[in-house]
Parts: structure tokens; C-alpha cells; sequence
């Protein structure tokens, strides 16, 4: 394993206290840490990533969020409040959505959100206006009266979103809710995320799926083996771990190029070959910062498991 993490660019002193703090985290079962020293800053409002393999540690961080987990070691404060001493203060102001949806069979969608609502003392006065809303908000007004049990996969994902939402909390925490899902409801559950995020939540979500990831979030972390690898946002993942630039030239009557540059003389030189020695019409040459995914794979190269 390798202990260097990379280091990217920091928030400047102007930006917002994170709403989510981890110095330090650890969890250990015997021999076996599932995260290991992990510190991270989650920025309020953000779209915070958590991005790794399996067993990277990242439903383990998530259910110390939702103080549903006691650490081995470390501090983690949720909107200022610590998980384990103060567990129902951070409950008000978290919502929780687990890979798995429990599923309670003989339950109507409207009995269910009532009952979370019930749970998180919502004032039952509120209950019927606080339903309808959030089922129209996860576009499930329709299934109002059916059971939790006869939902499609999706619709169960979009349920057990608007059960998160139930208390109006500050924070989101969503562990794979893409998993097992079609294209079109990836791409619904992905519109709503961002919707949720232009309503003022901070939304931390892990997902295997990186392209989307890359679409939505303003910020990442990558794990490995439960530790920190690399943390920032995605657009500074590559330059970080690499001098190289991707730079993309489009040739007028031609197809896109490529090309591979280390520096501004490089990336000088390129230019005026293209355009003074070869004599092309170059109508758009633009650094193209790299995926997520490439940059994964990149910081991730060499890890030993």
C-alpha cells in the first residue's frame, strides 16, 4: 500500500466551513482495517464522490456518517455534531440511503414514508402534505397507494431517496444508489440528484459507475484498501498525478487529433507545427483535462492490495 497522498489544490479561505469532517478515521475487525487513517473535508453544498472497489471502505465510512458504526479511532463531525456522542443530532441533519432498501412487503409507498416520517418525529399534522410533495418530487405520485413490494428496482431506489428526505436534512449520504439500475432510471436518478444539489444539499454518493460521477460532482475522493489516495476535484485528478497534457485538435476537414504534450513549450511547439510547418487549418486546439476514469486508474497504478 502506498502511503502518499496526492495533493491537490485546497479550498481558499473565502470558502464555506465543510459540513462533514474526518480526521483520522479508522475501523478495524481483528487483523483486517476496512478504513484505515482516512481524513477528508466534505464542502457545504458540494457533490462529494467517494470512488473505489469494493472493500475500498466506503460503505464503512458511510455507516460511521450515519452513526450506524462505532469507529476504532479518528474524529468525524456531521453539520458540527460527532456521530457517536451526539448520534441524534447528526440524524437530524443526515439522510441516509443504504446499497440495500429494506422492503416492507405489506406496505403501501404512502405507509412507508409515513412511517419514517413517524420515526424522525415529524409532526403528524405535516405527514400528508410531506408525502405528496416528495412523491412528486421522485416522480412517484401515481404509486401513492400501491406496495413497496410491486416497484420496479428504480422506482424502490427513487422511494428509498424520498425516505431520506423525509426530516429535510442538510446532508445526503447515498451508497450506490445507481446499483442494478436500467439506463433511463440512471439517467432519472442522476437528474434528480443534481436537482436535489441546486436545492442546497450536500450530497456525498459513492458509485462504480465513473462517468457519472464525473458528470455530477463537484468534488472526489479515491480509496484503496481503505485508505486515501487521492482527493480533489475531478477536473484537477489528472494534472495532479501527471505532467503530461492531453491536448485535442480539430482540423478542419479532418478528424479530431490527439496529442500528448509535457509543458507550455511542448504544447507551443505543437501548435505551430500543426499550423506554420504543416499548414492546417487548425479551428480549435483545447487541453483536454482526461477522465475520471483515466485518472483512476492512474493514481490507483501500482497499489498493492
Amino acid at each position: 500500500m502506498s502511503d502518499t497522498v496526492v495533493e491537490l489544490p485546497q479550498p481558499s479561505q473565502g470558502s464555506p466551513a465543510p459540513v462533514i469532517s474526518i480526521d483520522g478515521l479508522s475501523k478495524r475487525y481483528g487483523s483486517l482495517w476496512a478504513v484505515r487513517d482516512l481524513s477528508l473535508d466534505v464542502p457545504t453544498g458540494s457533490v462529494f464522490g467517494l470512488i473505489g472497489p469494493n472493500g475500498a471502505g466506503k460503505s464503512t465510512t458511510f455507516s460511521v456518517l450515519a452513526t450506524l458504526l462505532r469507529p476504532s479511532g479518528g474524529r468525524v463531525r456531521v453539520a458540527g455534531f460527532d456521530p457517536v456522542s451526539q448520534p441524534w443530532d447528526v440524524r437530524r441533519h443526515l439522510g441516509y440511503m443504504p446499497d440495500v432498501m429494506g422492503v416492507y412487503d405489506n406496505l403501501v409507498v404512502e405507509e412507508y414514508l409515513r412511517f419514517f416520517a413517524a420515526s424522525y418525529r415529524v409532526p403528524r399534522s405535516r405527514w400528508t402534505a410531506l408525502v405528496d410533495d416528495l412523491l412528486e418530487l421522485v416522480d412517484l405520485g401515481d404509486k401513492k397507494r400501491s406496495l413497496v413490494d410491486s416497484l420496479s428496482r428504480g422506482m424502490k431506489q427513487r422511494l428509498s431517496l424520498a425516505r431520506s428526505l423525509v426530516h429535510d436534512p442538510a446532508v445526503l449520504v447515498l451508497d450506490e444508489p445507481a446499483s442494478g439500475l436500467d439506463p433511463r432510471a440512471r439517467v432519472e436518478l442522476r437528474q434528480l440528484l443534481l436537482q436535489l444539489s441546486e436545492m442546497g444539499k450536500t450530497i456525498v454518493i459513492s458509485s462504480h459507475i465513473l462517468a457519472e460521477l464525473e458528470e455530477m460532482c463537484s468534488h472526489v475522493a479515491i480509496l484503496e484498501a481503505g485508505a486515501l489516495l487521492a482527493t480533489g476535484r475531478p477536473k484537477d485528478l489528472f494534472r495532479g498525478v501527471s505532467d503530461a497534457r492531453r491536448i485535442r485538435v480539430r482540423i478542419l476537414g479532418q478528424p479530431d487529433q490527439v496529442h500528448t504534450v509535457v509543458g507550455d513549450d511542448e504544447q507551443r511547439a505543437l501548435l505551430r507545427r500543426l499550423v506554420v510547418d504543416d499548414g492546417l487549418e487548425v479551428v480549435e486546439f483545447v487541453e483536454d483535462a482526461g477522465s475520471l476514469e483515466s485518472a483512476f486508474m492512474e493514481i490507483t497504478k501500482g497499489v498493492v492490495q
